[in-house]
C-alpha cells in the first residue's frame, strides 16, 4: 500500500516539480514570457544556458525522487535549489543520521557537482514558528521583487527558523548588496545566508 502511494505521488508531483523548476530558473540573454492553457512560465534575464537550466531542473526532479523514495519524510522536510549542478540543502530533521542520509542519497544524482548541507537539526514547535517562518518567506519574495524587480525570480528564498537562505545567480552584485540589506529589514529575520553566485558580465 505505501510503495503504491508512493507511486502515485511521484506521478503527480515530479512533472510538477520539474515545471517549477523552469519558473524558478532564468536563461540568457534576453527575457520571455510565455503563457498557454491558463498558466505562465516566466524565464527572466539569467547567467545560464538554456542546457544548464535543464540539466539543474533534472538534476531536481532526480532528488525529488530520491527523497520520495527514502524513509524519514524526506521529501516533505527537506528543500532543495539546484544552480549549476551545485545543490543547496535546507530544511529541518529529526537527527544527524537523516541529515547525512540525505546528503548521501544527493550525491547518487548523476550532475551533482557540489552540496552546500544546510539542513538544521531540530522541530518547529509550533504552528506559530511555522506560520512566522512562512510569512517570512512571502515578505523576502516581495522585498525581492521590490528591489531587483523581474530578476527576483532568478533568487530562491527558504525560511527556518527566522534564517533565510538565499540562492541564485547574478552579474548584479549592487542589486544584490540592495536586496540583502531590505532582506534584514523583515521583522521577524535572524539571520540571511546568502549563497548567490556573482558572475561577470561578458
Amino acid at each position: 500500500m505505501v510503495v503504491e502511494f508512493k507511486k502515485i505521488i511521484k506521478t503527480i508531483l515530479i512533472p510538477i516539480i520539474l515545471t517549477l523548476s523552469f519558473i524558478n530558473y532564468g536563461c540568457s540573454p534576453a527575457s520571455v514570457l510565455a503563457t498557454g492553457g491558463g498558466s505562465a512560465m516566466v524565464v527572466a534575464e539569467g547567467e545560464r544556458s538554456l542546457g544548464t537550466v535543464i540539466d539543474d531542473a533534472t538534476i531536481k526532479v532526480n532528488i525529488a525522487a530520491k527523497f520520495l523514495n527514502a524513509e524519514n519524510n524526506l521529501f516533505v522536510n527537506i528543500n532543495t535549489s539546484v544552480l549549476e549542478g551545485r545543490v543547496l540543502l535546507t530544511g529541518l530533521v529529526d537527527n544527524q543520521e537523516i541529515r547525512i542520509d540525505a546528503v548521501r542519497l544527493v550525491w547518487e544524482v548523476e550532475g551533482v557537482r557540489e552540496i552546500i548541507n544546510e539542513i538544521e537539526i531540530g522541530n518547529r514547535t509550533t504552528l506559530k514558528d511555522y506560520a512566522s517562518d512562512l510569512w517570512i518567506n512571502t515578505q523576502a519574495r516581495a522585498v525581492a521583487a521590490k528591489t531587483v524587480g523581474i530578476k527576483a525570480i532568478t533568487f530562491n528564498f527558504e525560511t527556518i527558523q527566522g534564517k533565510i537562505y538565499v540562492a541564485g545567480i547574478t552579474a548584479r552584485p549592487d542589486l544584490l548588496d540592495e536586496m540583502i540589506i531590505a532582506l534584514k529589514n523583515i521583522k521577524g529575520v535572524s539571520e540571511i545566508v546568502n549563497y548567490v553566485i556573482i558572475k561577470e558580465k561578458e
